[in-house]
């Protein structure tokens, strides 16, 4: 059974549920023109000539900022547009982002892997080990009194 949320979090609560459901046109703004500047950053190698762009594109936004909502929203709607119709046809990726080169090329393994452990690698970590067989026992526990239907397997 879940608590009763005082009326300041949940005031908290609905603004974070719709700031999260309903970017604002400033997020909006500011999403496109960092992903207009990453688009730059794949088409122009020179930093000098980046820079020089990058003012230039800076100044654009700047001319526009004092706009009302509906002029604002056409020109994001044609910002958009424009960086659908002239984006970079090989963009860059952050290595480890997703598209990167490496994005999840290092596996975790999962938890049961251990317990395939020699005894020997195990006495090395005592601490962890027994520590660890406690919460596996409380786990089970936990799972049988929640969702077991047989008497004979709690009783175990």
């Amino acid at each position: 059974m879940q608590k009763a949320l005082t009326p300041e979090l949940q005031c908290i609560a609905k603004s974070l549920y719709e700031f999260v459901k309903y970017p604002t046109h400033a997020k909006k703004v500011c999403s496109l023109y960092k992903r207009v500047l990453r688009d730059l950053e794949c088409s122009v190698s020179e930093r000098a000539a980046f820079c020089y762009r990058m003012s230039q594109i800076r100044q654009c936004f700047e001319k526009n900022r004092d706009v009302d909502i509906t002029e604002g929203a056409d020109l994001l709607h044609k910002g958009e547009e424009e960086l659908f119709y002239n984006s970079h046809p090989i963009p860059r990726y952050f290595q480890f982002s997703p598209g990167g080169v490496a994005y999840e090329r290092e596996v975790q393994p999962p938890d049961w892997v251990l317990d395939y452990w020699h005894p020997i690698e195990k006495e090395q970590y005592p601490v962890y080990f027994a520590r660890r067989e406690v919460r596996k026992k409380e786990f089970i526990d936990r799972w049988l009194k929640k969702y077991s239907t047989n008497k004979n397997e709690l009783e175990k």
